[in-house]
C-alpha cells in the first residue's frame, strides 16, 4: 500500500512502536546477524548489547548519503549548513570537484529532513544513529560508476562500505507474467511505434504534480512532435487536481498515450519501440533505464532525486529539463526541447552514445551478480 509522503513520518512514529516486541524477539531468537534499513534507529543498541552482529542497509547511493556529512553531524545535529544557501553547492568535505548540489526549489525537503519530526526524531539522525552502531554498511553502489564516493564514505564515517553492485532487475519476462490484458493493450500499441522512437514519461509514485506542472508537461509532449508513453498514476492520497488539456487525448491518439494507472515499466522500457526515457530520478527508475542504454530527460522533483540529475548530467546521460530554480515550474516549451535534444537532435547524439556506453556497466548482470556474492563472503 502506498503512503502519502507527508504521512511518511507516522508511519516511521509507528514503527518505532515495535521497539519493545522486536527486541523481545531478538533475546529470543539470538540470531547472528541483523540486517536493517535506516528507519529502526533503536534496533543497533538493542542487538549490540545481545552481541549480535549489525549490517545497515542503505538503499541510497554514495553521493547521497556522502552529502550529509560526518557521523557524528548526523547524530548530534551539528551540521553548520542552517540556511537555504548552504545547500545550493557542494558540502565542504567532498574533495573532488564535483556538482552535487541541490536547486533552490529543491532545498526545503534538506531542511526538513533536519527538523524532528511527528516520530520525535529527524530523518538524519535516524540514519546517524544507524552507521554509528552498525559494524558495516551494504550499499547500492559500485566502483565501476563514481568509485570514489565509495572511498568518501569510508572517511566520514570510518565503517567499511560495502558495496552491492547497482542491482539491476532482470530484463526478461516472467512466464506468468507474460499474458496479461494491460499488457497486451500496451504492446499492441507499442508495436505500431517506430523502432527507438517512443519516449517513455513516469515520475514515481511519491512525485505529487500541481496543475500547472501537469499541463506544462503535456503541452510539452505534445509539442515536441515525437511518440511518447506517458504513465501518469496518481500518488496515494493526493488532493491535487490531474486535468488534461481540452481535448488533448484527442489531438495526441496514436502518437501519445496517457496511462492513467499502474504500468509494467521494465516492460516498456525493455520494448524496442522506446528510445529514451523522461524520470523523475529516483535510483531505481534510472538504473533501469541506463542498463537499457536509454538517454534521460530528467525532472526531479524531491530526496534524493535533484542529486542523482546533477550527477547523470555530468555524465553525459541526460539533461535536466530547463525550470525556474525558485519555483520548479517549467514550461512546455522547455519540456519540447528537452525531449526533442534527448530522441532526435545532433546535439544530443553524444548523450544517446554515452548512455549506451554505460549500459555496458549498469547492464553488465554477471558484474553486479558478483558483488552480491562477494559481499556474502
Amino acid at each position: 500500500m502506498d503512503v502519502r509522503t507527508e504521512d511518511v513520518e507516522h508511519l516511521k512514529k509507528a514503527y518505532d512502536g515495535l521497539q519493545p516486541e522486536l527486541t523481545r524477539f531478538l533475546e529470543d531468537s539470538v540470531p547472528d546477524m541483523i540486517i536493517y534499513d535506516f528507519a529502526p534507529y533503536w534496533l543497533p543498541e538493542a542487538a549490540a548489547k545481545l552481541g549480535i552482529s549489525r549490517v545497515y542497509f542503505c538503499i541510497f547511493n554514495a553521493w547521497f548519503f556522502a552529502f550529509f556529512g560526518p557521523t557524528d553531524m548526523m547524530v548530534d545535529g551539528s551540521d553548520p549548513r542552517k540556511k537555504a544557501e548552504d545547500f545550493l553547492v557542494p558540502p565542504k568535505w567532498v574533495p573532488f570537484k564535483d556538482k552535487v548540489a541541490y536547486k533552490p526549489f529543491e532545498v526545503n525537503w534538506m531542511l526538513s529532513s533536519a527538523e524532528r519530526n511527528a516520530s520525535g526524531v529527524s530523518d538524519i539522525h535516524r540514519a546517524g544513529k544507524v552507521v554509528a552502531g552498525s559494524d558495516a554498511i551494504l550499499i547500492r553502489h559500485c566502483h565501476e560508476f563514481e568509485g570514489a564516493w565509495l572511498n568518501l564514505l569510508e572517511e566520514l564515517h570510518q565503517k567499511p562500505f560495502i558495496p552491492l553492485g547497482l542491482m539491476p532487475p532482470p530484463t526478461h519476462v516472467n512466464g506468468s507474467d507474460e499474458k496479461n490484458e494491460t499488457w497486451d493493450f500496451i504492446s499492441s500499441w507499442l508495436e505500431v511505434q517506430e523502432r527507438g522512437s517512443v519516449i517513455y514519461v513516469a515520475l514515481g509514485s511519491e512525485v505529487t504534480l500541481n496543475q500547472s506542472h501537469v499541463t506544462q508537461l503535456a503541452l510539452g509532449l505534445e509539442s515536441s512532435g515525437l511518440p511518447f508513453f506517458w504513465a501518469s498514476r496518481k500518488p496515494a492520497g493526493s488532493n491535487e487536481p490531474f486535468e488534461l488539456p481540452d481535448g488533448y487525448e484527442e489531438r495526441v491518439k496514436g502518437r501519445g498515450l496517457v496511462w492513467k494507472g499502474w504500468a509494467p515499466q521494465m516492460r516498456i522500457l525493455s520494448h524496442e519501440s522506446v528510445g529514451g526515457f523522461l524520470t523523475h530520478c529516483g535510483w531505481s527508475s534510472c538504473v533501469e533505464g541506463i542498463l537499457l542504454g536509454l538517454p534521460l530527460v530528467m525532472l526531479p522533483f524531491l530526496v534524493d532525486q535533484g542529486l542523482n540529475a546533477r550527477v547523470l548530467e555530468d555524465n553525459g546521460v541526460g539533461i535536466e529539463v530547463p525550470r525556474d530554480e525558485e519555483t520548479g515550474l517549467y514550461t512546455s516549451d522547455s519540456v519540447a526541447e528537452s525531449v526533442r535534444l534527448i530522441m532526435v537532435e545532433n546535439d544530443g547524439k553524444r548523450r544517446r552514445e554515452k548512455a549506451k556506453e554505460l549500459s555496458l556497466i549498469f547492464g553488465d548482470r554477471e558484474l553486479h551478480i558478483s558483488y552480491l556474492e562477494n559481499s556474502i563472503v
